[in-house]
């Protein structure tokens, strides 16, 4: 009996925290065979670079947490930054609220298809992905335009530091922490991973599954809009062809931080841990220097694999025992 517990504790422990073992791993060897790898200046770039997919990926985590999927993440992000750049004409406000107002719109509506008429979200939000990106291209006249950040103050939300940290990057740790608390110690973070264990189940406790997966797409629509005009603010600009691929980095710094894609089990910390081994990937393959940086999805998609096998190995041998 022992000899059971045991395992399925080392199962869970590599689960949720493998994405975090791997990192230090990596660290290590990229500090014994790198002299520039363990730098202020190298950690500082990974950091910055990485605060802004563990913003969208934040929201991400909910949503597959709670069983869903989101795909229109990578086109709200660009899309965010569009009107970031173009709203900070009319000053800070504008530029940081219309982002926000039409991301979190777009999110909503998402949520209320998927939870009212019982749609596939991968269906419901690869066409988001899709009208996301039209409407982003229709207001940059097909990409020509780009939209220069011309508050001094925004732009100082995007390139301000301290301690060597860009504010974005403050921003992403206080919505880390303010996810952790709202997924782990709150009513709605137990409802999420009620329904993406159970669905009908949790329907059948008096869980709200209808509001809970609308404010669920509401908030990944905010964060990826959040992020892009942060984005924008760090750029001057609201460039338009980033974002592309962006939902499925997020998506796989959410799997291999630990989350099952099936629902139910997973955590932010996991997620933040899985975009930092991301950024540190993408570290690596720079120091080498003769690998590109498309070099990086390949590595990406392999631990991704191995990840998805991983996880459904440690669910048969849990259920199993």
């Amino acid at each position: 009996m022992t000899t059971v517990t045991r395992r399925e504790e080392i199962g869970r422990v590599l689960q949720q925290h493998g994405a975090l073992m791997v990192l230090g791993v990596l660290i290590v060897v990229g500090t014994l065979a790198f002299d520039s790898f363990a730098t202020v200046g190298n950690a500082a770039s990974v950091v910055v670079s990485s605060s802004f997919l563990a913003v969208v990926a934040i929201g991400m985590t909910f949503v597959i947490i709670g069983g869903g999927i989101d795909l229109s993440v990578g086109s709200l992000f660009v899309l965010g930054g569009v009107l970031a750049a173009a709203g900070s004409r009319y000053g800070f406000a504008a530029a940081l609220l219309l982002p926000l107002a039409v991301c979190g719109l777009v999110g909503l509506v998402q949520g209320l298809i998927i939870a009212r008429t019982g749609l596939a979200p991968f269906i419901v939000t690869l066409a988001g992905l899709l009208g996301v990106r039209g409407l982003m291209l229709a207001i940059s006249d097909e990409g020509a335009t780009t939209y220069l950040v011309s508050d001094p103050a925004f732009a100082a939300l995007g390139q301000g530091e301290l301690l060597g940290l860009t504010y974005p990057v403050y921003v992403t740790i206080v919505l880390v922490l303010a996810a952790m608390v709202l997924l782990q110690r709150t009513g709605f973070g137990q409802n999420v991973y009620a329904i993406g264990g159970n669905e009908q189940a949790a329907a059948l406790m008096g869980v709200p599954v209808t509001r809970t997966k609308v404010l669920v797409y509401l908030m990944s629509g905010l964060l990826a809009g959040l992020a892009g005009a942060l984005n924008a603010a760090r750029l001057s600009s609201g460039v338009t062809i980033l974002g592309i691929g962006m939902e499925l980095d997020a998506i796989a710094a959410v799997v291999i931080g630990g989350t099952l894609l099936t629902g139910g089990a997973g955590g932010v910390t996991g997620t933040v841990a899985g975009v930092l081994l991301l950024g540190v990937i993408q570290s690596l393959i720079n120091q080498v220097g003769n690998l590109t940086s498309s070099f990086q999805q390949v590595v990406s998609g392999a631990f991704l694999a191995l990840v998805v096998v991983a996880q459904r190995l440690l669910s048969k041998a849990q259920r199993l025992n």
